[in-house]
């Protein structure tokens, strides 16, 4: 912590989330890039302030933390070939389009992404970037570029797909790679972009994508690299019943014994989706710490089921929200993801999950998703990103819990959002972003993309 920078308290916030036991009803005080002290409710900092930042109007909150994401897929929200499937003939109508794929139009798709997660009070996302067409080995790349003229925090994952259709997978020839390629570019992209410890604005971890888009080869590399390099592990897992039985049919297992089988059920593991595990297959994953990106919103619209949430977390998963694709979601919106989270574990175990819980997912349970201390929660010594939102607008109006009121009221922007110590968000808009340009270039690049 640099402890000659000025210390800002942030002062007296209408309503407080910790993702802790600690209270912070006084405030949040930041001294550099972190947090230096919380203020109880009453109190005032134990040391001298340069500077006062009043947050009676505003909620304030960890910055949220996205575990699941496919930024490229804000390219092809809502198209109709698409919009009416379920999971596998939405991949077959949508992988000919996505093989099309620019840096131009990558680099577009990104920074829209991450411009509308920063909007809603999202600090880092992980993104698992599959795609590497001829003409765009470099995706990776593009997406930490972006990502660090945005400001924010990610962990960018190199996927892969080497199983074609006509191996038996799922994608077109044109969307595959070799084995050797993509494990020497993951090798690269380690190297050249991750950065381990406190405070670490890029992380790389590895990818291949799923089950039925890669070989059981690439799976065991892909492990040993990850341990070699100690960097994380991710894929999708147990997204869909059909998922369930091409592992059966192709490999003799179910999705746990094929996790297993190649090297992946350990705690440097997490997994997109998970919802169709039995009570052994959850324990067997709690136990070995691997953990899951609950995925709500793309999970009710492909209709792919409900994951088992406070069954994992009693198992030992750490389990934390991810937006998905925004092809699967149409949005990239962790507080309305929070919202939908609560709203669809109640569905599944009663109006008593409490809206805090869902706060918990977003924060402190997505940082232990990405093995990351130093984010999700407000406490001395932690990073100083910061989630503010007003309640100001009509749908507030009658209102009396703010936390609730939050999710239960539908919060969709954050009026204020901090990174390190630095303003990112600003009266509710990204200083110096031209947004309106922004969208123009980006729906003008998804109209050719579909276009083809």
């Amino acid at each position: 912590m640099n402890t000659t920078a000025p210390r800002l308290w942030i002062k007296n916030p209408l309503a407080v989330f910790t993702a802790n036991d600690l209270d912070a009803g006084g405030g949040v005080v930041v001294c550099g890039d972190r947090i230096a002290e919380l203020v109880p409710a009453g109190g005032r900092p134990q040391q001298p302030c340069e500077e006062v930042y009043d947050a009676g109007r505003h909620v304030l909150l960890p910055g949220l933390i996205n575990t699941h994401h496919h930024f490229y897929q804000t390219l092809t929200r809502a198209w109709g070939p698409a919009a009416d499937v379920p999971l596998f003939p939405w991949l077959q109508n949508l992988y000919p389009v996505w093989a099309r794929l620019t840096p131009d139009a990558l680099e577009l798709a990104v920074e829209v992404a991450l411009a509308e997660l920063l909007l809603s009070g999202c600090t880092t996302a992980a993104d698992h970037h599959y795609l590497f067409p001829d003409g765009l080995q470099d995706a990776v790349d593009i997406e930490a570029s972006v990502v660090r003229r945005m400001g924010m925090r990610a962990t960018l994952t190199r996927g892969s797909m080497t199983l074609g259709e006509d191996d038996g997978g799922l994608p077109p020839r044109s969307t595959v790679q070799r084995a050797d390629v993509v494990l020497a570019d993951s090798e690269r992209l380690i190297r050249e972009h991750h950065e381990a410890g406190a405070g670490a604005v890029v992380q790389i971890a590895l990818a291949p994508c799923s089950p039925f888009s890669v070989t059981s080869e690439v799976m065991k590399e892909s492990a040993a690299l990850a341990e070699r390099h100690d960097v994380r592990l991710h894929t999708h897992l147990a997204e869909t019943l059909d998922e369930e039985d091409f592992c059966r049919e192709k490999y003799g297992l179910r999705t746990v014994d094929y996790l297993e089988s190649v090297g992946w059920l350990g705690d440097r593991t997490w997994l997109g989706h998970g919802i169709h595990f039995d009570d052994a297959e959850i324990a067997r994953l709690g136990a070995a710490g691997t953990a899951v990106a609950h995925c709500p919103t793309s999970n009710m619209r492909l209709a792919s089921g409900t994951a088992r949430v406070l069954d994992l977390e009693a198992a030992g998963v750490p389990v934390g929200l991810g937006v998905d694709g925004s092809a699967s979601n149409d949005a990239s919106n962790m507080i309305l993801e929070a919202r939908q989270a609560v709203y669809l574990q109640r569905l599944r175990y009663g109006a008593d999950v409490p809206v805090t819980r869902a706060l918990g997912w977003a924060t402190r349970g997505s940082a232990a998703v990405l093995g990351r201390t130093d984010i999700g929660q407000l406490a001395p010594g932690m990073q100083a990103d910061l989630a503010m939102f007003t309640l100001d607008g009509l749908r507030f109006s009658g209102s009396h819990d703010p936390l609730a009121a939050l999710l239960l009221c539908g919060a969709d922007r954050a009026d204020r959002v901090m990174i390190g110590g630095v303003w990112r968000v600003v009266d509710g808009a990204v200083p110096g972003l031209d947004v309106e340009s922004l969208a123009a270039r980006h729906s003008e690049a998804a109209r050719r993309l579909v276009a083809g």
